[in-house]
């Protein structure tokens, strides 16, 4: 594990402070606490019964011994009524720890989900801080640690509670009983440190490589058409064959040191069940205890032991939970860092009516070429422009930077806010979900009816294509329901709703056809929103009101329509 990871590891007390503090100052702070101090009660009141337990079965073993029949039955039912409330007892204490167990995974997922989906951390994190599967961590190390923390916190509670009840029981029957308990946990605690050390770094990889594996099966399962259709699948077999491989070797490595572990806690627990006998018997033969002792005895060491081994008998949970705890704290440090330093140099302010770049050059991703130099344009309002570019790169990066997700440039932009400027990728999203979620702006149902989505998809012509996948409530695939046109018109119809100031469209002729490319441009303009449309160069000319025109070595140019040559088709706004 890299020296980083491993110091992480050092610093898991520090992590889980954090984090209950983080949970008792959250909304569902007030539950938890009541949780938690219903546990605490109910786990004193677990070790008053167990306590009276070891009694009761000291007597009712005595009592057996002496042939004592009626002393027998009085103990036997003394014995039901502690079975019964203990199982009560331990049942409500189960139920309030998982009631607990699952306020505190919603905290923290929502948490870590809400901050991950903040300002695009999501779109920058594994760029900008490798942190590998995010979704993993967020989804499976969450629930993995709150209901391994919480256990342990339990443990570690009940432990010091039961160390304390049954210090006295094991005290006032031997005090070299309680000696040989205490040392024979120190002796356990320290060898199974020691054998299984190893477990903490490879639980660490272990989790990540099963994440790159599953992602990998979904990739496919994703993106299967085009697979079978470039015949990539040998490709993919060798991929997962080395992702298996790598599982696999780690995975052996693993239970290697498990066994090696289970050697020595097995025989651990083993020598628990006579050890306490061994030392106690000889005082029964010589007549200085009862046979009731014995088991009394047996059940206070092997408590007791329970109490103080909780290294030895948890370690492997111990192990995983640590590597779970360190993916956590690296995924929680990515997204402050994320969101606390902007990616892209180029500084935006979300003010005025118009789009103005200033001094704005941008990098190709790898940084080795300028693609835009210096530029300087300013849009007004409900006007039309055409962008292109010699080289595509340089159209694709202005497209994104004016989004916000690209990287790597300098300069100044100045736009109106971000929800009033929408942006037509070449290829459209249908995000999952009704059909109605994907074409109305979230936050913004309640101002357009069915009607008025209707009328928009009539208009576009695209009504009779909902209608045939179920309507606005039917919930699919849309990636197969809908072909790649009808996807584009439908994200047209989203921002003929949401009425923003600016819309940018990218390379709109991949998908639809120039006599569509012209309506919708049109019935833009007639809503009257600025329309920046990025083309090809040399694939059609576009009447607008003006033109931005980038050279492959980084110049640009602004001038007012030009065709590119005499023959090129006009597409009027």
């Amino acid at each position: 594990m890299p020296p980083g990871k491993t110091q992480l590891i050092r610093t898991t007390g520090k992590r889980l402070r954090d984090a209950v503090r983080s949970l008792v100052r959250s909304e569902q702070g007030g539950a938890a606490v009541a949780c938690m101090v219903l546990l605490l009660v109910l786990m004193v009141l677990i070790n008053v019964l167990n306590v009276t337990n070891s009694y009761v079965g000291r007597d009712f073993m005595s009592a057996i011994e002496n042939k004592d029949f009626p002393g027998f039955q009085q103990k036997t039912l003394l014995y039901a009524m502690v079975f019964i409330a203990s199982t009560i007892t331990a049942s409500v204490f189960r139920y309030t720890e998982e009631r607990l167990g699952i306020l505190w995974r919603e905290q923290l997922t929502w948490r870590l989900t809400s901050s991950y989906l903040s300002d695009r951390t999501y779109h920058h994190l594994d760029a900008s801080t490798g942190v590998a599967n995010p979704d993993q961590r967020i989804a499976e190390d969450v629930k993995a640690f709150t209901t391994t923390t919480l256990s342990f916190l339990l443990l570690i509670l009940n432990g010091t509670i039961t160390a304390i009840s049954f210090s006295g029981v094991l005290w006032s029957i031997s005090p070299m009983l309680f000696a040989v308990a205490v040392a024979y946990a120190v002796f356990g605690s320290f060898f199974t440190v020691m054998l299984g050390k190893p477990l903490i770094r490879i639980n660490y990889h272990q989790f990540d490589m099963e994440a790159n594996f599953r992602a990998d099966l979904i990739h496919v399962r994703e993106n299967s058409e085009s697979i079978a259709l470039a015949h990539r699948e040998g490709r993919f077999k060798i991929r997962l064959k080395k992702r298996l491989d790598a599982l696999t070797r780690n995975f052996r490595r693993l239970i290697v040191v498990n066994r090696n572990l289970s050697f020595f806690t097995n025989g651990y627990n083993y020598f628990i069940q006579i050890i306490p006998v061994v030392l106690i018997a000889p005082m029964y033969m010589s007549g200085d205890v009862k046979f009731g002792v014995i088991t009394q005895s047996a059940m206070a060491f092997a408590t007791l032991l329970g109490a103080f081994s909780l290294i030895v008998t948890q370690f492997q949970s111990i192990s995983a939970f640590t590597a779970v705890t360190a993916r956590l704290h690296l995924l929680g440090e990515a997204i402050t860092r994320a969101e606390e330093s902007n990616p892209c140099r180029i500084v935006v302010e979300d003010r005025g009516d118009r789009l103005i770049y200033q001094d704005v050059s941008l990098q190709s991703a790898d940084r080795t070429r300028t693609l835009i130099e210096g530029l300087s344009w300013e849009i007004p309002p409900a006007t039309c422009w055409l962008v292109t570019a010699e080289d595509d790169a340089a159209g694709i990066a202005l497209f994104r930077a004016t989004a916000g997700v690209w990287d790597c440039g300098t300069g100044r932009m100045i736009r109106p806010g971000p929800e009033e400027v929408l942006f037509l990728a070449e290829r459209p999203y249908l995000p999952p979900g009704p059909l109605r979620d994907a074409i109305i702006r979230a936050g913004h149902e309640g101002e357009s009816d069915d009607a008025a989505v209707f009328t928009v998809l009539r208009s576009l012509g695209i009504e009779e294509a909902v209608r045939r996948v179920g309507g606005l409530n039917a919930e699919k695939d849309w990636d197969e329901e809908l072909s790649i046109g009808e996807q584009h018109l439908l994200s047209v119809a989203r921002i003929l709703l949401a009425k923003p100031a600016f819309v940018f469209l990218d390379r709109p002729g991949s998908a639809m056809p120039k006599a569509m490319v012209a309506s919708v441009i049109q019935r833009f303009r007639e809503e009257g929103l600025g329309v920046v449309v990025f083309g090809r160069n040399g694939e059609r000319s576009i009447v607008c009101d003006g033109r931005l025109t980038i050279g492959r070595d980084g110049t640009w140019a602004i001038a007012g329509h030009e065709p590119d040559s005499p023959g090129d088709p006009d597409l009027s706004c």
